[in-house]
């Protein structure tokens, strides 16, 4: 890993991203790249050139002058950053960044207190993880002893997760990390254990990934599954897929929901398929 993007807009939750960023960042001898997307409004932009350049300069000084202070942290101490302040009329233009700066990674925070479909609907997050291209890690709470030992792979066991289990493997290897696969086995859609064997074989064969460890759990929901699971086996990571402009996989709609999003503390890593 040689560069992490980290959005900032000066808020806790972005020196949240930007300490975890920090640890990842001297675990991998990498470069921080952070970028303050201001976003101005079309009555400034809408004005003539003269007085649109003006203002523009004006906000891009204010911002720039937030960084030294924002930026002064201990756990920054030795780390290379790079400086950006950009203009933006949508995400995808983050896209473009991270691939000019070679980034690996977006590292980003957010609050996340209204249930998991808050922490990515109708949000920033939401946005910068429908349009990455990349890898993106979301952190909802300061994490200063951040590790990446266990991941665990929401998987829908369906074809289109082959890819999505490719990129979060190659996350896991960067960091030595043990990725685990995880079944949820639901009253509302029980399969038999030899039908869930079956279901996920097939997957892993089609993957070419017949060594991937997998774990089948019992629950009464998804959800629950999900979050008893990973305080039980102490996961560091939560892996999903997303499905690009559609957003979060179907297999997780509507069935992730506030319990999980609220009490599960551990960083969510978004890959899109």
């Amino acid at each position: 890993m040689t560069n992490i993007l980290v959005p900032l807009d000066f808020s806790e939750h972005a020196s949240n991203a930007l300490q975890v960023a920090a640890v990842i960042a001297q675990q991998q001898n990498a470069t921080i790249t952070v970028i303050h997307m201001l976003g101005l409004s079309e009555a400034v932009l809408a004005k003539n050139e003269i007085q649109e350049q003006e203002e523009a300069n004006y906000y891009l000084k204010q911002a720039k002058k937030r960084f030294k202070p924002f930026l002064d942290k201990p756990y920054l101490k030795g780390i290379s950053i790079n400086k950006i302040v950009q203009n933006y009329k949508n995400f995808n233009e983050l896209n473009t960044i991270a691939y000019e700066e070679h980034s690996d990674l977006i590292v980003m925070g957010s609050h996340g207190t209204s249930g998991f479909n808050e922490l990515f609907f109708g949000s920033n997050t939401e946005k910068v993880v429908r349009s990455a291209n990349i890898p993106v890690l979301i952190i909802k709470n300061p994490n200063p002893n951040f590790k990446v030992e266990k991941i665990l792979f929401a998987c829908s066991f369906q074809d289109d997760a082959i890819a999505a289990l490719k990129k979060i493997k190659a996350f896991a290897e960067i960091f030595s990390a043990k990725l685990k696969l995880i079944y949820i086995n639901t009253p509302d859609n029980f399969l038999s254990m030899l039908e869930v064997q079956e279901k996920i074989s097939k997957f892993l064969f089609k993957a070419m990934e017949a060594d991937q460890m997998v774990d089948i759990y019992n629950d009464y929901s998804v959800e629950q599954g999900l979050f008893n699971y990973s305080r039980k086996e102490k996961i560091d990571i939560m892996a999903i897929a997303t499905h690009g402009r559609k957003g979060i996989s179907n297999f997780l709609i509507g069935s992730i929901g506030e319990d999980l999003a609220n009490h599960a503390d551990h960083p969510i890593l978004t890959v899109t398929l």
